[in-house]
């Protein structure tokens, strides 16, 4: 089948129809379904619902239960940031990128469902499937955003961009309540227990997220298969593309600031999106309500108000710019982690879910869009300057991550992870207050 003509409503509409198939895994395993199955199967409980232990054995060593997926979600996203600069420059130079796409799309799907047979008995498999899955997803954005330029012209991109968005958060919200359905009405669907349609979600957000890629697989451009090969010089394209930037930052001393309050703020921001489920499984009395269902019922909120927070952002910062609101979300970042240190109680935690989906949704959007208007005007390296982004976004979460699972294998508990979350957000505030707009800002206001 020939080609669809660069700009058609079909092809784009294929290409954001890939959000529609993957975002069921960031919402239903990073999220959601998981963080609650691994608590429940790590945690050991007395009769009266009390923790006993939360410690597990992995390769010969006794670790805190959190400090393990700490650990673990930090290592995949360092091979992330090690994979990402030479799969860019993979996708810079090879003719068919589909096939790439396709691999991580598989190998992220079939690694979900791997989660299927996650336990204590067999914890290095799921281990290792639990890494896969996150390597195949993140693996796979890489490819799929190359895709953008070559299916739309610039004057479509952000309306296609948003309409993904769109698209993945409809169909991963739609998987969930399914799940949630299904786990907390077991006894209909003839479950003894909550134990196998957990287990089951998995399996379906892995048949979801391949089955309906293959919609945007069927569409996308094929590329030239052409027989050229990728060298060691082609691999290191993308490394040599972030020095070139890393050395660019030496004249621009404007987004050498920026960049260094957002790895500070967003080393803590990141972390927090990844281990709030954790926490609220293991540092919450629940009492008599079901965890499950209301931590469900949190995380959509979050997504919810989330969406809010980032239409309410892009209105202020056009009133009173972008460096300012940021200094006043990450003031409220501060406000939320000093209360949620002292958060105990269910009503507490919805509380402080939805401040933070308040800020959540527009620090992320304000700080890229931020970082785009003080890209040097008329510059031909947007892509390189988003790479370095990109990275310094991950390396901070491996820093973030790795930080979460010393503290609480030290501790023995995720309360004193928040106090270097209010250290990091009142060090990114004061960072960003030295950010001084110049002649470099594409936008006065910002």
């Amino acid at each position: 089948m020939a080609n669809l003509k660069k700009g058609s409503k079909k092809l784009l509409n294929a290409w954001a129809f890939y959000d529609w198939a993957n975002s069921v895994y960031p919402l239903v395993v990073t999220s959601a379904v998981f963080p609650l199955f691994y608590g429940a199967i790590t945690v050991i409980k007395d009769e009266d619902g009390n923790k006993v232990s939360d410690t597990v054995e992995f390769l010969g060593l006794s670790l805190n239960n959190d400090s393990l997926i700490g650990y673990v979600t930090a290592f995949s996203f360092l091979i992330i940031s090690f994979m990402s600069p030479i799969l860019s420059g993979i996708s810079d130079y090879v003719g068919n990128k589909l096939s790439f796409l396709k691999f991580f799309c598989y190998l992220g799907g079939l690694s979900c469902i791997g989660l299927f047979w996650f336990s204590l008995d067999s914890l290095l498999i799921g281990v290792l499937c639990y890494m896969l899955a996150l390597i195949g997803f993140w693996g796979s954005l890489v490819f799929y955003n190359s895709y953008l330029p070559d299916i739309a012209y610039p004057e479509q991109q952000d309306t296609v961009s948003a309409r993904g968005f769109s698209m993945g958060y409809v169909g991963s919200v739609l998987l969930l309540l399914l799940n949630l359905f299904m786990i907390l009405n077991h006894e209909v669907f003839g479950f003894e227990s909550e134990a196998l349609p957990t287990r089951i979600s998995f399996v379906l957000v892995g048949i979801w997220w391949m089955s309906f890629a293959q919609y945007t697989f069927k569409h996308l451009p094929k590329g030239t298969h052409d027989t050229r090969k990728i060298t060691k010089k082609v691999m290191m394209n993308g490394f040599n593309e972030l020095n070139s930037i890393w050395v660019a930052l030496g004249d621009n001393l404007t987004l050498k600031r920026f960049l260094r309050a957002f790895f500070v703020y967003s080393m803590a921001v990141q972390t927090i999106m990844l281990a709030a489920t954790y926490f609220a499984v293991e540092e919450l009395e629940w009492g008599t309500q079901d965890p499950t269902t209301g931590l469900i019922v949190s995380i959509l909120l979050i997504q919810l108000v989330a969406m809010a927070g980032a239409l309410a952002t892009a209105r202020l910062s056009e009133r009173f710019g972008n460096i300012q609101v940021l200094m006043w979300i990450l003031l409220t970042w501060t406000l939320i982690c000093i209360y949620a240190y002292f958060v105990e109680t269910p009503n507490q935690f919805y509380f402080t879910a939805a401040c933070v989906g308040l800020v959540m949704g527009g620090i992320q959007s304000l700080s890229r869009s931020t970082y785009s208007k003080l890209l040097p005007l008329n510059t031909e390296d947007s892509a390189s300057y988003f790479s370095f982004y990109d990275v310094s976004e991950k390396i901070g979460i491996v820093l973030g991550m790795s930080m979460y699972g010393y503290v609480a294998d030290v501790t023995g508990s995720m309360r004193g992870s928040i106090l270097f979350f209010i250290a990091f957000f009142i060090i990114g505030l004061f960072l960003l207050n030295k950010v001084r707009i110049g002649n470099l800002s594409n936008d006065s206001s910002v």
